[in-house]
């Protein structure tokens, strides 16, 4: 084992404390390291059945998965990712266990045959809390960097029932992975904050079929060297005792002084890539050489000199051979899912069902859609301890360019409403890890130009973890997006993204016209047990813009809340209108409120405007009645139309209330171009507006 630390403090008692593994520990790593070399030998053996569903092993990398495994407790948690199946049989997992994942069965105990081998999600006693994560190479660094500040925070305000056991988060990841933006992103928090954190580098100089010389001028142990603060350890991940003496001093460093360790442990690929990447298309002459360094023999002859006998060894073999071929037989017969399951665990139930709380309470002043949001979220940081705000420009003095959250930091302190770095992906990734532990995060986007960075967490870390997990990891995230163009705001400030969003699924979207609405839909965002993303118009934020006076409402009661997925018919019809048949129906979010009731007043009785309020889980129901009300419907959007949410739920519409209709679906939107101008005449000729609106109700009513 090599120690260097880029803290000024000594590190030398904490690596020198490293005891030498007892022989029950050394017998069993061997057993196990038996075990999973024989699962492995297994796989290839029977590669006609284990080969259906893509796998990787861990041959080769069974000592250091061990010797990690073996320094974990019950109140840790660990971010592993796909070759990690030793690390799992160390943890406590049986062949069995895996198998049923390997072979895609209703057993599988982390995802009911969802998901592929060795991607575990588990809460179960004895083991440490294994959160969902994807297959996207490097992505688990900033969720499992997430889960480290939620413990740091929970401990910090006696919130965390574990924290006397002083947890720790483990990451393992690929050295391959350590070239990823986004595992600097995470390297870069961990080191700052001074986490709970180890990152576990497996490096076996290979991607898929390219070299680590091709891939990256430095190893992750150099490459950690850059971040201070961040303790650094190397050792022969091929040998245990070694491996393990490192592990050891990385827990206890992390245990004792509650920062962060990167151990870069050196391996061999002995292994195909995957089952499907089969080594033998390119690995060449280099296979001979990683056999050299096979863990398992090298384990063998350490334990010879360590006084056991062949017989013991041969006989923890035999027995994990036997095991595993008992376990194999037992996964093959086990059933698989039932097909009418297959759309189980898309959410979590939602923890709001019903509007409650007093929307206009007597006396109440009215207050822009800006401090009903602000308003909103103290109230939330005020009653629940274990929530906490951040993302660029949020804490501090500032409280956010649009002073959203203005003064939060300094009313409950920079632990709880703080400054991130400019990292779109780790501010959205780490609300995965913070919701598996616990605590309950809020964050902010700055603009919605600028969200794309998040994309890869979103979609591949929070959309996904409730329904491959079987509902045991939703998560629970709010994510406020400041949206939409007016005043000249150019190219990168005015941008609108909900279709981009609303092919997400797994996450909701909301996105309020009014103060009151604001202030009830934020609460539900936030008790949702779900990934919700606010989409919170700029244009609307201090009712500047002519027109949107309305978006000013008298402020709702602190606890107002308003279900997600429940639209609001904010103008009626006149009713004698309706009986001439003579009315039709905007069904529209946002800004469109706004351009809908400027067009209406044209139009006198005609026309009633459905304000959607949440985008994702849409209330079809209310669509529904509103165009058998009607006949006649215009969907109107601030989006560029083409291929938008509004042309999709125009055609929805069509397909299922045709004969109802006397006219086709009528849509407005933005054009059809990638950037709204800075000129502000550029600006009003792209957008919809009132008399365009107006223009299009008249058509559609005149149809």
């Amino acid at each position: 084992m090599q120690t260097t630390s880029a803290l000024d403090a000594p590190e030398t008692d904490v690596a020198a404390g490293a005891a030498h593994p007892d022989r029950a520990t050394l017998l069993r790593a061997y057993r196990l390291m038996q075990t999973s070399a024989e699962m492995a030998r297994l796989y290839e053996e029977h590669k006609a059945v284990t080969a259906k569903y893509v796998h990787a092993t861990a041959r080769g990398h069974e000592a250091i998965q061990l010797a990690a495994a073996f320094q974990l407790r019950e109140t840790d948690y660990c971010a592993l990712y796909y070759r990690d199946d030793a690390f799992m049989l160390g943890l406590g997992l049986q062949p069995y266990e895996l198998m049923l994942q390997l072979m895609a069965k209703r057993d599988d105990p982390f995802s009911g045959g969802r998901t592929y081998y060795s991607h575990p999600s588990l809460r179960r006693p004895g083991i440490p809390v294994i959160p969902h994560q994807s297959s996207a190479t490097g992505m688990q660094a900033i969720p499992a960097t997430g889960m480290a500040h939620a413990v740091k925070y929970l401990e910090s305000q006696q919130q965390l029932p574990t924290a006397a056991e002083q947890p720790v988060v483990l990451c393992s990841i690929g050295d391959g992975a350590m070239t990823e933006g986004e595992v600097a992103e995470a390297l870069q928090m961990a080191a700052l904050h001074q986490l709970p954190m180890i990152y576990l580098v497996q490096d076996n100089e290979w991607g898929i079929s390219a070299t680590g010389r091709e891939m990256r001028s430095m190893n992750a142990y150099e490459f950690a060297a850059g971040f201070k603060g961040l303790h650094r350890l190397q050792c022969d991940g091929a040998d245990f005792v070694d491996s393990y003496a490192t592990m050891q001093a990385a827990t206890e460093y992390v245990r004792q002084r509650r920062g962060p360790v990167l151990v870069h442990a050196k391996c061999p690929l002995l292994g195909h890539h995957t089952s499907g990447v089969r080594r033998e298309w390119y690995r060449g002459d280099n296979l001979s050489e990683h056999q050299q360094n096979d863990p398992l023999p090298r384990f063998h002859q350490q334990l010879l000199t360590e006084g056991f006998s062949e017989g013991e060894l041969g006989y923890a073999a035999a027995a994990a051979q036997a095991t595993v071929q008992e376990d194999y037989q037992r996964a093959l017969a086990a059933p698989n899912p039932d097909p009418a399951t297959f759309a189980d665990h898309e959410f979590a139930p939602p923890a709001v069902t019903e509007e409650a709380g007093e929307r206009s309470p007597a006396g109440a002043d009215k207050a822009i859609m800006v401090d009903a949001a602000l308003h909103a979220v103290d109230d939330i940081l005020r009653e629940f301890p274990e929530a906490l705000f951040y993302g660029q420009d949020v804490g501090g003095e500032l409280g956010g360019v649009f002073r959203e959250a203005a003064l939060l930091a300094k009313k409950y302190s920079d632990a709880r409403v703080f400054n991130t770095p400019i990292q779109e992906a780790y501010i959205v990734g780490s609300t995965a890890g913070m919701s598996a532990v616990g605590a309950k995060p809020i964050v902010e986007i700055q603009f919605a130009d600028y969200i794309w960075p998040a994309l890869n967490q979103l979609v591949e870390e929070l959309s996904k973890s409730c329904y491959l997990s079987m509902g045991k990891f939703p998560v629970q995230s709010l994510i406020r997006v400041p949206i939409g163009a007016y005043g000249g705001g150019g190219p990168y400030h005015s941008g609108s993204i909900e279709s981009t969003l609303l092919t997400i699924r797994g996450i909701k979207v909301v996105y309020p016209s009014n103060a009151a609405d604001m202030k009830g839909l934020m609460r539900a965002a936030f008790l949702d047990p779900n990934p919700v993303v606010m989409l919170e118009h700029k244009g609307l934020y201090w009712s500047k813009v002519p027109g949107t006076e309305d978006a000013k409402t008298v402020e709702p009661a602190a606890g107002y809340v308003i279900p997600l997925g429940k639209a609001n018919v904010v103008q009626q019809a006149a009713a004698e209108k309706l009986a001439q048949g003579d009315t039709c129906v905007v069904v529209t979010y946002g800004m469109g409120v706004y351009w809908a009731k400027a067009a209406s007043r044209q139009l006198p009785g005609q026309v009633e405007i459905l304000d959607l309020r949440t985008l994702n889980p849409l209330d079809w129901e209310a669509v529904q009645a509103a165009t058998l009300r009607h006949g006649k419907v215009l969907v109107l959007t601030e989006e560029p139309l083409m291929n938008s949410f509004a042309e999709s739920l125009a055609g929805r519409i069509q397909r299922h209330c045709f004969q109802q209709l006397d006219a086709p679906v009528f849509t407005l939107g933005a054009a059809n171009l990638p950037a709204i101008a800075l000129n502000v005449e550029l600006e009003k000729q792209m957008l919809p507006n009132a008399d365009k609106t107006l223009a299009a109700l008249q058509e559609l009513l005149g149809y």
